[in-house]
């Protein structure tokens, strides 16, 4: 796959202490590398001789239906990356008809995003602030700029420690630089990485109030137990994300592919499941829709593409890893994604 030279190409190019902040994680970083060995454990049992010569890999998703199942998952800060930033981010996704989930912590503001896209669909992601006042006035900067849902991260409700940026001392944009999304909103003035208020304070009463005043599909990223995701669901969440925020929160915790089934099972079906955190292969997105996944996220191959060659990189990660999945897909004997089953996934080395 790409993604190797792209990424060895943006480490070259970017600031160091830019390109700690998009590499590193949380403590000691176990947790981003377990996010990606995770997969490591896993290998695809393929069935044979079922007659498919032609394979249909859309996904509908709330606000995107025919969705490829490779999204981009919200990373901030683009124009860190790439003169461009979040323009580029958005054409390239809408041009690979992936969902784009730009971020409140965006260098563009959500209309700007929107416009770049143009026809393809963008889903916004906020965090819970702790002023509900706040939360609805990026809602509705969300809703009137298009956007097709909202992504409410719900695993940081403090800020994770980031030893590379503490070694670096980075903690404010350059000038010139800011969480466009937050300007004219209470806070701090836009231009430190920590402008976007956290609280632990923040309950499923303030998701009761969210989901009460915006028209859109309101998905939940973040969760890892299975009794959040059932009260997720019974919140009026739309999708769950199973997600362990690219290990940048918590060091303590596991992969987020190793959390993916029993979410899946608590989920029943009623509401997409959706995973991000490691994801760097085509097989790891076909290992991911057969544990029962309906699509998977990306974060920082899409940030090492647009770094490396602007919105050329991130057409380059999102149709190969699309490409090698549809691959891996025809290799398993398989059609469909749904075509993807969990007895198809066993221990690498041996069976469960």
């Amino acid at each position: 796959m790409i993604l190797g030279g792209l990424h060895d190409k943006a480490r070259q190019s970017l600031d160091p202490a830019h390109y700690d902040y998009v590499a590193g994680g949380a403590g000691e970083e176990r947790v981003l590398a377990d996010n990606e060995s995770a997969f490591d454990r896993y290998a695809l049992l393929p069935r044979v001789l079922r007659g498919g010569a032609e394979r249909d890999t859309a996904v509908d998703l709330p606000g995107a239906p025919r969705s490829s199942p490779v999204l981009v998952a919200p990373t901030a800060f683009h124009r860190l990356l790439h003169p461009d930033g979040e323009r580029a981010t958005a054409r390239a996704a809408a041009a690979e008809g992936a969902v784009l989930v730009t971020g409140t912590a965006s260098t563009t503001a959500v209309a700007e995003v929107t416009a770049a896209a143009g026809a393809g669909p963008v889903w916004f992601q906020l965090y819970p602030h702790p002023r509900r006042e706040v939360v609805r006035a990026l809602a509705g900067r969300a809703e009137a700029a298009g956007c097709t849902a909202l992504v409410v991260t719900v695993d940081s409700p403090v800020f994770g420690r980031h030893t590379r940026d503490l070694r670096h001392g980075f903690t404010d944009l350059p000038p010139g630089y800011a969480a466009e999304n937050m300007r004219g909103l209470p806070g701090a003035p836009p231009g430190a990485l920590t402008d976007i208020p956290m609280s632990p304070a923040v309950s499923w009463q303030d998701l009761d109030d969210l989901v009460r005043h915006t028209a859109l599909p309101v998905l939940l990223k973040g969760v890892l137990h299975p009794a959040d995701a059932r009260l997720a669901v019974a919140h009026g969440a739309a999708g769950v994300v199973v997600s362990n925020h690219g290990g940048r929160q918590s060091d303590a915790v596991p992969a987020a592919l190793d959390c993916l089934p029993s979410v899946v099972a608590a989920v029943a079906g009623r509401v997409p499941v959706l995973l991000d955190g490691g994801v760097r292969r085509g097989s790891d997105i076909a290992v991911a829709l057969a544990l029962g996944a309906t699509a998977v996220g990306v974060g920082r191959p899409v940030v090492w593409g647009l770094a490396a060659e602007g919105e050329a990189g991130v057409r380059r990660v999102l149709a190969g890893l699309r490409d090698e999945y549809d691959h891996t897909l025809a290799l398993c004997g398989g059609r469909r994604n749904t075509d993807l089953t969990k007895d198809m996934v066993v221990r690498r080395g041996g069976t469960w």
